[in-house]
């Protein structure tokens, strides 16, 4: 098995592993989940999980667990992939938010952190190979946020705001 192949399964298995550690956390125990954000976890997970799905079946065949694109991956940019570069791990992170949300327990909220740091190694990583794979991926990159549509538009608003002294 190659270096890269071996180091995208590790961090598969490390994506997995801190999401067992969300499922399988104790909850409800440390604090009180107010019924407003056990609805919003609820619709965290959903939403989460309609990303996830949306994101691999536009995928198709290229879809796989570890980073590196297979044989029969082609640059996406459309659908949801016209949003943002990694919808499936936009997806991973909502479905977690809305886990940690309802658990009411330290060890969830702390598994949540780590993954979200995962996951941004994860896309680097995956995208340094997409680069290397796909001509046109770093134009894509450069105009696509990773994770949250539109966060580069409001920076960038945030930053003119700052240069006018407007803050």
């Amino acid at each position: 098995m190659s270096r890269v192949r071996a180091a995208g399964w590790l961090l598969v298995g490390m994506q997995f592993s801190l999401l067992a550690v969300l499922v399988l956390a104790p909850s409800g125990h440390a604090w009180r989940v107010p019924k407003s954000l056990q609805t919003t976890g609820t619709l965290l997970r959903w939403a989460g999980a309609v990303a996830i799905v949306i994101g691999a079946l536009r995928l198709g065949r290229g879809a796989s667990a570890p980073p590196a694109p297979t044989s029969r991956a082609v640059l996406r940019t459309d659908g949801p992939y016209r949003l943002v570069r990694h919808p499936i791990y936009s997806g991973v992170m909502l479905l977690a938010a809305g886990i940690a949300a309802t658990a009411a327990c330290v060890v969830a909220l702390s598994g949540f952190a780590a993954l979200i740091g995962l996951l941004h190694v994860k896309a680097r990583f995956e995208e340094r190979l997409l680069t290397q794979r796909f001509v046109g991926y770093p134009a894509y990159a450069r105009v696509t946020p990773r994770f949250v549509p539109g966060l580069r538009r409001r920076l960038a608003a945030l930053d003119d705001v700052a240069v006018r002294g407007e803050a």
